[in-house]
């Protein structure tokens, strides 16, 4: 397989990238100087010696603990638990959270063989038991495996003396009704608010 080939493969295999858009980006890279392509691949390669999940919260850092979970303005009581990396950025970019973090590392997904153990819920658990957590908030994906894994986290922490929560959810601004699927609209059903 030629280099050409091999870099269309390799980004295609990233989430979000087709073999089109994959063909795009190498296209674009050879047009480029060279120096552009190494710095490119120097940053790839830092990116997999440097970085590590943080041992406490599972959020990737270039140090044992990340940023956030070394912040002391955080709010050590209130742990907000997302599937990936990225639900954190999500919730960061609310600025309404000021809790830290859990990264499961995935969602249970038996059809797919991911069971309990291969995310990291021992340690949520381990967190939760070592003391001072108040709240648990639950804000996997509202897929039916974001679903499940929510139900499974709530059971594993019953009896543990901490609040589980779980994210509202409905209906988003600037919807339209017509969009919005049956699960979506009985959940903003249920969660309705006195109009004041």
């Amino acid at each position: 397989m030629g280099a050409i080939e091999l870099l269309v493969a390799e980004l295609s295999r990233l989430p979000g990238i087709g073999r089109k858009t994959a063909q795009r980006l190498t296209y674009h890279l050879l047009q480029q100087p060279a120096d552009q392509s190494r710095r490119l691949a120097e940053a790839l390669l830092a990116l997999g010696e440097r970085v590590r999940p943080c041992v406490e919260c599972g959020n990737p850092a270039e140090a044992e603990r990340c940023a956030i979970c070394l912040d002391p303005r955080r709010d050590a009581g209130i742990i907000c638990v997302v599937e990936e990396p990225s639900g954190v950025i999500v919730v960061e970019h609310s600025t309404e959270f000021r809790g830290r973090y859990h990264v499961l590392g995935g969602r249970l997904s038996p059809l797919e063989g991911v069971g309990p153990e291969a995310l990291r819920l021992d340690l949520l658990r381990r967190r939760v038991e070592t003391g001072g957590i108040r709240e648990v908030i639950l804000a996997t994906n509202p897929s039916m495996e974001g679903e499940v894994t929510a139900t499974y986290i709530q059971q594993m922490l019953a009896g543990l003396g901490v609040k589980v929560t779980r994210l509202a959810r409905g209906l988003p601004v600037g919807g339209d009704l017509e969009y919005v699927d049956g699960v979506t609209m009985a959940h903003a059903l249920l969660a309705r608010q006195e109009f004041r």
